[in-house]
């Protein structure tokens, strides 16, 4: 993020290190490199790195300096500690800036996003404006990867939120040591003389430094989506930036030889995003490629007063590189959000060259316009021309104050607009009949490896629940008390084939994606459903919960003579059911009855394995309320192995009775181990144990394939 703060000490100017123009030039190819990545190639550059590791360099330098300062300039104990006078520079250098974005992206996202990601988009932009965007997209394991109009305008702002949290603990953390400093100097001298202050603040820095390196190296291979956007993982670039102000290589070395080592860092810098892979080797070893030539062009151009830089280090100071550097942070706040915006409203993934560079040069256009008027006059002054602007009437009245008092009112109106979209999405039920499979891939996302852009699941947690299978709302469901089968008719009324879906609400949930298959393939389906009740030749079948349930033996044999009478070409019904004797799934007697007697009449069964039940080791798990109340795909998920055998405990049934094929669809519920409660965007089930039915929709091609391998007649597998 290239966010800088205030280098100016109250200290003896002979004190104070020169200024360094060049390593604003440096930023101003930093931010280049971010944004021509970003927009034309989508890769990450080194540029973020580079940002970081001079952050630390100016910041904890900055810090080392007050630190040695205040003993020599006898500063009492709380001016030493305090930390309200940096804190405030940090407030006026980062939050107008961040926060005129945030109203843009607000506004923007309101006239340009579907509704559909306004949730999402809300919830980053409060992350954004508090400074944990980066732990929240981490939480979310959201690849920083390619742009596309699927990608959130504030993605790129997690390295603004790692940088906060740095500086604020960085500001906390060295002002207490200097503190013990202060009070244990006053009994032991010593250790109020420079070099003893840089050493303990060194060991500090290097020990943080060191941990936080091993711990992303550690990451990188076991969780490296959450390890990227980590401040413990991220937190040794800053520091080692850091330890470069504490204390630097003293050498004499000719000044050409300094000025090859720039150009052999500007060239890693500029090179490295295309020969590192970022997204997969950050912040790990690999990082020290950006990180370690940011510090070599640092130390290349320290040079002693009396003598010249480096020749590449004053081409680094020229005035082009030092005024694209001194709008690094609003270009890198505004860049992405107005790619974002673009490719949204272009319905597109890309931007072509011609398209890039407009986006680039209304970038720079707006990164000057947001510099001139919000950066400096709330920096204190700057150039603006209109910074000290006064009313003859109110003389208080300032550009200054005005904008403040503008900014905070949009922010606070943003936010309770966020609010107010957030409670109303809440109790809205999305149509989610005709959703984008390239957003929504749902079960497409575990069989065919699809990508999942990071959005909000659909539907809602609280609308998931009304997401129902057409049958219920079509009449052809029968309540509990109904003993007569009431038939409904699907897919293409006029086929010449008819397949019977029969059986309860497990049977029922399938009906989404039979219907799309028997419309595409010309084929009949009937259904014979009841509530609670599968399709089974138990004597004394109970509900759910245990309770006798009579009227389902009365329905099964009614639907069972029914099903002989009329001869469809197949049934379809289940399987399985989960064990209530153990973990896992089987096939219950009643179940193999119905199988046994269907075929005897030379009636083909089509027998599809029930999905897992959602539960942990504290019972069922109601998929929306865990996921409303704050849970996620993973902690309202269900361990595979607790659900479901490794194999299909039907396979046996099916290898000794040819008219009896077994469809197992788990590998589009679940990954090798675990079944998530939200996969490929799309929330699994509606409740404790059924699928949803915009779920089942995005299986229906798996399920073409698998029932026209098992009834050739169904046609060939959908495309």
């Amino acid at each position: 993020m290239p966010a800088s703060t205030d280098r100016r000490e109250p200290a003896p100017a002979a004190t104070l290190p020169a200024y360094r123009t060049d390593l604003d030039g440096l930023r101003g190819i930093a931010i280049a490199l971010v944004a021509c990545f970003h927009v034309w190639f989508g890769r990450v550059s080194g540029g973020v790195d580079v940002f970081l590791t001079l952050s630390g360099y100016f910041f904890i330098g900055s810090l080392v300096r007050h630190t040695i300062h205040s003993q020599s300039a006898r500063i009492g104990f709380g001016e030493t500690v305090n930390p309200w006078p940096r804190l405030k520079r940090l407030i006026r250098r980062l939050i107008p800036a961040l926060y005129t974005v945030l109203v843009g992206v607000v506004v923007l996202t309101v006239l340009i996003v579907p509704q559909t990601r306004w949730l999402n988009i809300g919830r980053e932009t409060f992350a954004s404006a508090l400074y944990y965007q980066n732990f929240y997209l981490a939480k979310n394991s959201q690849d920083y990867l390619a742009a596309s109009s699927a990608n959130s305008p504030l993605q790129h702002l997690w390295s603004m939120s790692m940088q906060g949290q740095f500086f604020v603990g960085a500001l906390v953390v060295l002002l207490a040591v200097a503190g013990l400093i202060k009070l244990c100097g006053a009994r032991f001298a010593p250790l109020t003389r420079p070099g003893v202050i840089r050493a303990v603040f060194a060991c500090l820095v290097g020990a943080i430094a060191i941990a936080s390196f091993a711990w992303a190296q550690y990451r990188l291979h076991i969780d490296q989506p959450f390890n990227y956007y980590d401040t413990r993982s991220r937190l040794w670039e800053p520091l080692v930036g850091g330890l470069f102000a504490i204390w630097m290589p003293r050498l004499r070395v000719a000044s050409w030889l300094r000025g090859a080592a720039t150009v052999a860092a500007l060239l890693l810098i500029a090179t490295c995003g295309w020969w590192i892979d970022g997204v997969a080797e950050y912040p790990g070893a690999l990082a020290w490629v950006p990180v370690g030539a940011t510090l070599l062009v640092i130390w290349a151009g320290q040079t002693a007063a009396d003598a010249p830089a480096p020749a590449a280090n004053r081409l680094l100071a020229s005035r082009p590189a030092v005024r694209l550097g001194g709008l690094s942070y609003s270009l890198y706040l505004i860049h992405w959000p107005l790619l974002i915006f673009f490719l949204t409203w272009r319905g597109t993934d890309h931007a072509t060259f011609l398209e890039g560079t407009g986006i680039l040069a209304v970038s720079l256009g707006l990164a000057w316009f947001m510099k001139r008027y919000v950066e400096d006059p709330m920096r204190g002054g700057g150039r603006s021309s209109m910074a000290h602007i006064r009313w003859p009437s109110h003389p208080r009245i300032t550009y200054t104050a005005i904008l403040t008092v503008a900014l905070v009112a949009l922010s606070a109106g943003s936010a309770g607009a966020i609010r107010a979209w957030d409670r109303h999405m809440s109790t809205v039920t999305v149509d989610t009949a005709n959703l984008d499979p390239a957003l929504y891939p749902g079960a497409r996302a575990l069989l065919e490896n699809a990508p999942v852009p990071a959005l909000d699941p659909q539907p809602t947690p609280l609308a998931v629940a009304d997401d129902l299978p057409m049958t219920g709302p079509d009449g052809f469901m029968s309540d509990f008390t109904v003993t007569e089968p009431v038939v409904g008719v699907y897919g293409d009324p006029q086929g010449h084939k008819t397949l019977a879906l029969a059986g309860g609400s497990h049977a029922e949930m399938w009906i989404g994606a039979l219907d799309a298959i028997g419309k595409a393939n010309g084929f009949k389906i009937v259904t014979y459903l009841k509530m609670g009740c599968p399709l089974t030749s138990e004597e004394n079948p109970t509900k759910l919960e245990g309770t006798p349930y009579p009227e389902c033996r009365t329905w099964n044999r009614n639907v069972m003579e029914d099903l002989k009478r009329t001869r469809p070409d197949a049934v379809f019904t289940n399987s399985t059911r989960p064990n209530p004797a153990g973990p896992a799934d089987h096939v219950p007697d009643g179940y193999v009855g119905v199988f046994d007697e269907l075929t005897a009449a030379g009636i083909p069964v089509v027998g599809i394995r029930d999905d897992p039940w959602p539960h942990n080791d504290r019972g069922p798990i109601d998929t929306p309320e865990c996921l409303a109340s704050g849970g996620n795909a993973r902690s309202c998920g269900t361990v595979r192995t607790s659900a479901l055998h490794a194999v299909d405990p039907a396979t046996a049934y099916a290898d000794r009775n040819p008219l009896f094929h077994r469809l197992d669809l788990s590998d589009g519920l679940c990954t090798a181990d675990f079944c998530p409660a939200v996969v490929g965007n799309i929330i699994v089930y509606k409740d404790y144990h059924h699928l949803s039915a915009t779920y089942v929709r995005s299986l229906t091609r798996e399920l073409s394939r698998q029932l026209s391998a098992a009834l050739p007649w169904t046609g060939p597998q959908l495309g």
